[in-house]
């Protein structure tokens, strides 16, 4: 059981560095907000592959968070608000990276990207009953 926590942890812990990336980014380079985005969905999606991995669920290699809550709604339910808030992060996955796609993103898109992440970090993490520390990224 300890090596499956574990795994579940730096699953965690890998989406908790996209996290900080995406605040420490905005807060110095607010300019970048594609690169932002990308790192909020991101961390999402490692939440969720944690919370997979967690009950054991099988997933393949995807950045499609509507795949990957339909496989956690096979054995948990799953709120049509939280399918909306992962359909807002849908569009910032891997495609954003590359110089053919552009999205204009407003400081309101970009909090609004971030207090998703937070969100489901903070459920994901409440729903496996883990406590693992993350400190918010705040500018001093």
């Amino acid at each position: 059981m300890k090596e499956k926590i574990d795994i579940v942890i730096s699953w965690v812990e890998k989406g908790d560095h996209d996290l900080g990336t995406a605040q420490v980014t905005f807060l110095y380079i607010p300019n970048f907000r594609d690169t932002i985005a990308f790192h909020c969905q991101q961390s999402v999606e490692k939440y969720l592959k944690a919370y997979l991995f967690f009950n054991d669920t099988v997933f393949k290699r995807s950045h499609n968070l509507s795949y990957l809550l339909s496989l956690v709604s096979q054995f948990d339910s799953v709120s049509d608000d939280l399918y909306d808030k992962a359909a807002e992060l849908e569009d910032f996955s891997v495609e954003i990276r590359y110089p053919d796609s552009f999205i204009e993103l407003s400081n309101e898109d970009i909090n609004q990207a971030l207090a998703i992440a937070r969100e489901f970090r903070t459920h994901l993490l409440g729903k496996m009953g883990l406590d693992i520390l993350y400190e918010d990224i705040v500018k001093e």
